[in-house]
């Protein structure tokens, strides 16, 4: 799971999550992740429109958003 969130800093990606919150809630958020500590990290959460703090073993998923690109001529 460390690797993927790195991996997002490295490459800009925006990440799709699911997350179980500590009182049990799940959610599904989309996330950019802006620093990756050794039990948290810090991402833009799109779902709450701020920058909030994740417990890395707190992820349940992770998975790159791919948005293609349409070509107009």
């Amino acid at each position: 799971m460390l690797n993927s969130l790195v991996k997002s800093i490295e490459y800009n990606q925006t990440l799709q999550m699911i997350y179980i919150a500590n009182d049990g809630v799940i959610s599904k958020r989309r996330i950019k992740v802006l620093q990756v500590g050794e039990k948290s990290f810090r991402a833009y959460c799109f779902l709450r429109k701020s920058r909030r703090t994740f417990t890395i073993d707190n992820v349940l998923a992770l998975v790159p958003v791919v948005t293609k690109e349409s070509m107009v001529i």
